[in-house]
């Protein structure tokens, strides 16, 4: 018989055994210290990722004039040496006296663009026409640095393919142009939005700058809830590491600015120190708990975070060896997006333009400056290159360096036996399936299968999340499937950083 005095009884000392259920509290238990490690290996990653980008980007103040000085000396050289190569320069040569024209021209059109004209235009805007503004911004950034990359990409192919090959473009000087005008509006892009930040560090209530920050924690809502493959989380990993950097160089141009304005007083610095701080808590806060969710939500391991570093080693040391496919600087803009030409060439007009430099000891603290860029370069290069070839001999991806490439006739179509090949060569390849263009992709033989290598690196970074799926399948049916995709093959971003499958 029930009565309300056993009822309450019951429900005060009834009693129940988690261990029947061990499984289920184990795995809750596990995704617990999951999250706990996440801060830790996300920011050995982003670490890792911005002195990538660090470099690329010294890379272009530093080692780039004299690749530049020395190809040119060596075109001017030439007939006193005699003809001995087909090529009067290097492929290489030929990029590098590429870039360093591009970014001398961008230079010089930016002297006619008004900084100060810009600042007082965004000044007088309402704070949520600005705030509407900056997403838009930050949206066409993407956009501009996934589509500029082709563009630059396709001027190196077209100013270095062999000349025996039939013409299938419109020829260097068209291309050339458009390289020149989408390195000027990017960075226009950009000086638009370090003149906002500056704004918003301006302002009064300092409104605008709460507004912006808080626009960081909107994109946890856009992605949290998404479903992510460690491939798609690899793509969004490397877009926040190029976010950050470029935060950074954004940061330190709104510095220079507002330092000029009152005459470089160091008081001054004092008095932005703590919006600057705001602004880079805020940016590594959102980014612990947009992949700490991720992670969660998708059943995602702390370890593969380095997977993923082991994956930018491999770039800088394959961009090492004598034959590589790609510079590193380019490397690192196809992998993550980050493009250090637009950003140098507004970092320069800022810098020469908040600097001024008269008299004889002025230069000698110019050249003493440049040394110690070289020196810092030279010392990161150094110290990232060590630390790039343990993270590879961790992974066990030391043959993926080694490996044999096959040679076949140009302009024959692969088949889809080389596309099964296509990650153990280490070739970077688009979403699409087709190769980069400055890889000077090479074509798969019929029996381009016995040179194939198999190891654990293989394994280990192909990251499946499901079950295999039969080879043999029907080609109609995986045509309307994605692709499992090696790490190595992941050199694009989508607009937001991740894709839905």
């Amino acid at each position: 018989d029930l009565s309300l005095l056993r009822f309450i009884s019951a429900e005060l000392t009834r009693g129940y055994f988690l261990e029947h259920n061990e499984a289920k509290y184990t795995e809750r238990r596990e995704r617990v210290y999951t999250c706990m490690r996440i801060p830790k290996e996300l920011e050995k990653l982003m670490f890792f990722g911005i002195f990538l980008c660090l470099d690329a980007f010294l890379y272009v103040f530093t080692l780039l004039p004299l690749r530049v000085f020395l190809a040119m000396f060596r075109f001017i050289t030439l007939p006193c040496y005699g003809l001995r190569d087909r090529r009067l320069l290097q492929p290489a040569q030929v990029c590098d006296i590429l870039k360093g024209v591009i970014l001398v021209i961008c230079y010089f059109m930016m002297h006619y663009v008004d900084y100060s004209m810009m600042y007082h235009l965004i000044r007088g805007q309402s704070v949520i026409k600005l705030y509407i503004i900056y997403n838009m911004l930050e949206v066409a950034d993407r956009l501009f640095s996934s589509f500029g990359q082709d563009i630059l990409d396709a001027l190196y192919w077209t100013a270095t393919e062999p000349k025996e090959r039939k013409r299938a473009h419109i020829g260097v000087i068209p291309h050339f142009f458009m390289a020149v005008l989408y390195v000027f509006l990017h960075a226009i892009l950009i000086m638009v939005q370090a003149t906002t930040l500056n704004v918003a560090f301006n302002s009064h209530n300092k409104s605008l700058l709460t507004i912006m920050m808080s626009n960081n924690f909107v994109e946890i809502k856009g992605s949290v809830f998404k479903k992510f493959e460690k491939n798609n989380l690899f793509q969004m990993s490397n877009s926040d590491i190029k976010e950050r950097f470029t935060n950074y160089v954004l940061l330190l141009i709104v510095c220079l600015r507002n330092m000029e304005q009152f005459s470089w007083n160091p008081d001054h610095l004092w008095v932005l120190f703590p919006d600057v701080c705001m602004v880079v808590a805020s940016e590594i806060a959102v980014d612990i708990v947009k992949h700490a969710f991720i992670t969660k939500f998708n059943d995602i391991t702390a370890d593969v975070y380095s997977e993923y570093r082991a994956s930018l080693a491999f770039d800088l040391v394959s961009s090492r060896q004598k034959n590589a496919y790609t510079d590193y600087s380019d490397s690192v803009s196809r992998r993550m997006g980050f493009i250090p030409l637009p950003l140098a060439v507004l970092l320069i007009r800022v810098v020469t333009s908040s600097i001024k430099v008269q008299g004889v000891l002025a230069y000698v603290c110019v050249v003493l400056f440049y040394c110690g860029l070289i020196s810092l370069k030279v010392l990161n290069s150094i110290v990232l290159l060590g630390k790039s070839c343990q993270y590879v001999k961790e992974a066990k991806m030391e043959e993926k360096l080694f490996n044999p490439i096959p040679t076949a006739t140009p302009g024959k179509p692969a088949g889809k036996q080389q596309s099964m090949f296509k990650s153990a060569q280490g070739i970077s390849a688009d979403e699409n399936g087709a190769t980069s263009v400055t890889s000077q992709p090479v074509h798969q033989k019929e029996n381009a299968p016995s040179l194939l290598v198999t190891s654990n690196s293989d394994q280990f970074l192909t990251t499946p999340d499901g079950e295999d799926k039969d080879i043999s399948q029907d080609s109609s049916e995986l045509k309307h499937r994605s692709s499992k995709k090696d790490l190595l093959e992941i050199d694009r971003f989508t607009i937001c950083g991740n894709r839905i499958d």
